[in-house]
């Protein structure tokens, strides 16, 4: 029997991926459910391509182009947050892959957790912003939660069948486009050169995040939560090459790695076929064209994003929510250019030592820390030269 597949932001970086991989297996997979934020557009393509049972297009003025394009086919059409949370819940759905961009995947991923749907993570933000709610959701539920994200994938594969004790996990970073820039001359790079990360293609929010380490900084608050691993010994190591897409050490001292040439889509099929692996027609590591794997510690002074990530998950409560809101504030803010990219993580000290503190919070408790760190971060975009 075919998985039946919803794809929350099916038109982004991973959910474009996804549908790569199911399209190359039909005979084991089948959209369900594809949705989109803005792009119209682009929705509607993949829609007439895959012929789910619904879309979602989450902007409410785009209700009826997507409506209208879609008359001839038996497709159901929504529009709204709302409908986004509904969907998820569908008895014919199997697999929920999230993928939307920051916060606005938490409140459709507890809602297909609720449902008890297999969720393919890859949306880290949900889990940097109410981590702890949301694993208790998916423990309560019988929810299963497997990471898409390359280094969490990793980490997963390597823990596949092991029982013994995890000494430590090592998250692999490329380093970003800035790695070599010397820190003096941080305040001067442009969003274009922010843009260009060195190893993957993916959207502009995650990879002005990756510039910043602030991404990485989110994938060890999320590694925390996925695989139960306190912050010290969760470890970033800088490895240009994106090789080894993270480690894991167990007791004994062995490590073992996932590599392979950088592919956002093995991680979502593994996913998908998860426990079984199905062949892919992708380039395969050559172990002589890559002749040589280097790692160096990540500069905390430099990339201070991966600093605040680690003080906000070790004080707990509901600051990584509060980091989480005003990154998402501060990214913007430098995609306009209305802060220069040092100012990002400025922005986000300053956030936090405002936002009031919640040691044990609850859902309501994230909505509005996430909206006030919100309104307090662009507050304090106006007093910042």
């Amino acid at each position: 029997m075919r998985k039946r597949i919803a794809i929350l932001g099916s038109t982004g970086s991973i959910g474009t991926q996804a549908l790569k991989v199911i399209a190359a297996h039909p005979d084991k997979f089948e959209i369900e459910i594809l949705t989109a934020n803005n792009n119209a557009r682009l929705l509607i393509e993949q829609a007439i391509v895959m012929q789910p049972n619904a879309v979602v297009i989450a902007n409410d003025k785009s209700y009826h182009e997507v409506a209208d394009a879609l008359a001839q086919h038996p497709i159901k059409v929504y529009a709204g947050d709302k409908a986004l949370e509904q969907v998820v819940q569908f008895e014919t759905v199997d697999i929920v892959l999230s993928a939307l961009v920051g916060y606005s995947g938490l409140l459709p991923t507890i809602k297909a957790i609720e449902a008890g749907k297999v969720i393919a993570m890859a949306n880290k933000e949900t889990l940097v912003a109410a981590g702890e709610l949301v694993m208790q959701l998916a423990a309560q539920h019988c929810s299963p939660i497997i990471p898409v994200d390359s280094e969490h994938s990793a980490i997963f594969q390597c823990l596949v069948g092991e029982l013994s004790a995890v000494e430590k996990i090592y998250l692999t970073a490329s380093g970003g486009p800035f790695l070599d820039t010397p820190t003096s001359e941080l305040s001067k790079v442009t969003k274009n050169q922010a843009l260009k990360h060195p190893c993957w293609a993916m959207g502009s929010k995650i990879t002005i995040d990756s510039a910043s380490m602030m991404n990485k900084g989110f994938e060890v608050i999320e590694a925390h939560w996925l695989f139960n691993i306190p912050a010290d010994k969760i470890e970033v190591i800088i490895h240009p090459q994106s090789i080894i897409h993270s480690m894991v050490q167990f007791e004994d001292g062995s490590i073992k790695a996932q590599m392979g040439l950088p592919d956002m889509r093995l991680p979502i099929q593994y996913a998908f076929t998860f426990p079984k692996r199905d062949k892919m027609d992708t380039p395969r590591l050559n172990f002589a064209k890559h002749p040589q794997l280097t790692f160096r510690e990540p500069d905390m002074k430099k990339f201070r994003n991966l600093a605040i990530a680690y003080q906000a998950l070790r004080q707990g409560g509901n600051v990584a929510c509060a980091v989480n809101a005003a990154n998402e504030v501060a990214v913007a803010a430098f995609l306009q250019n209305r802060i220069i990219f040092t100012q990002m993580s400025d922005l986000i000290e300053k956030t936090i030592e405002h936002t009031a503190f919640i040691a044990k919070p609850t859902l309501d408790d994230y909505i509005q820390t996430n909206a006030e760190a919100c309104r307090l971060a662009r507050e304090l975009i106006s007093t910042m030269k």
